[in-house]
């Protein structure tokens, strides 16, 4: 990891995670339902089901793959940041035990994570420079 960003290992990081939790959902919940016929399962305390897994691998694959360089990976930290901000405000108005746009179902543990990995998306993209090597400039009066 020498000479990666503090993004850059986020991304792979973050990644590795979504990935790994995609493929371990498909194993308790691979149903593809929407609406009245969507099925939950849960995976730790989060409630999942196909369509929910398909999210977590498809931004595990992205995390990859913007990982490769510091600008990218700064770039998918902030904007995965502002993104599950979004979820997290949308999920909490969902309520525990609603689904997401009627396919994704969502509970307060998945509402507190996505909180955290909004939080924590938009410091660490902050925090990182926009290519490797090149230290974050501050402001000085």
């Amino acid at each position: 990891m020498e000479g990666k960003t503090l993004a850059q290992i986020y991304a792979l990081v973050l990644g590795a995670v979504l990935v790994l939790v995609g493929i371990l959902g498909f194993v308790v919940e691979p149903s593809f339902g929407i609406g009245d016929d969507a099925q939950r399962g849960t995976l730790i305390a989060f409630e999942i089901n196909g369509w929910h897994n398909v999210v977590h691998l498809l931004s595990g694959v992205v995390g990859f793959a913007m990982a490769r360089t510091a600008a990218n990976a700064r770039l998918f930290a902030i904007g995965y940041g502002v993104v599950y901000l979004l979820v997290t405000a949308l999920g909490f108005v969902v309520g525990d035990g609603g689904l997401l746009l009627s396919i994704i179902p969502i509970n307060t543990a998945d509402n507190l994570l996505h909180l955290l990995i909004a939080v924590s998306g938009i410091a660490v993209g902050l925090a990182s420079p926009a290519s490797a090597g090149t230290p974050r400039r501050t402001a000085t009066a």
